[in-house]
């Protein structure tokens, strides 16, 4: 008779024990989502990183290539600067992005000096990187080149 009570206790161990299991499993189960979720999105800001990077990288070409060309981006005076900003084309990976390229000129006797400045982003303020937005998906690269002549 003793040991049918004591298999009578021990019943209720095992409910405590699969509840208690059951529990662990779905805190390990939140725990795997959220550090899956949080990984993707890190991911996909990475992506969006390098895209940005290359928008920027395009604006500077192309500043380059104009400034080459036809000296029709930087301003002659010494001090004085001009921008130019511009959507990347429709249809590509980089269509999100909106670039801004700025040149500074600084003359110093003979010697004219540029400063070019691509700053690439995927919420423009106003038509213009760069964007005072803190949002968490906000991106914005930024590309500087000195050339002289």
């Amino acid at each position: 008779m003793k040991s049918m009570r004591q298999f009578s206790r021990q019943r209720g161990v095992s409910l405590v024990a699969a509840i208690f299991l059951v529990v662990v499993l779905a805190f390990l189960a939140v725990a795997i989502v959220t550090v899956t979720s949080t990984q993707q999105a890190a991911f996909g800001l990475d992506v969006q990183g390098t895209r940005a990077y290359q928008a920027a990288r395009s604006g500077v070409e192309w500043g380059l290539h104009r400034q080459l060309r036809s000296a029709a981006l930087c301003p002659a005076a010494s001090g004085a600067s001009s921008t130019s900003s511009f959507a990347m084309p429709a249809g590509t990976t980089l269509s999100p992005y909106t670039v801004t390229v700025s040149c500074t000129t600084t003359v110093l006797g003979a010697i004219r000096r540029y400063r070019m400045r691509s700053v690439a982003c995927n919420q423009p303020a106003a038509g213009a990187c760069p964007n005072a937005n803190n949002s968490s998906d906000y991106v914005q690269r930024v590309i500087q080149v000195d050339f002289g002549e």
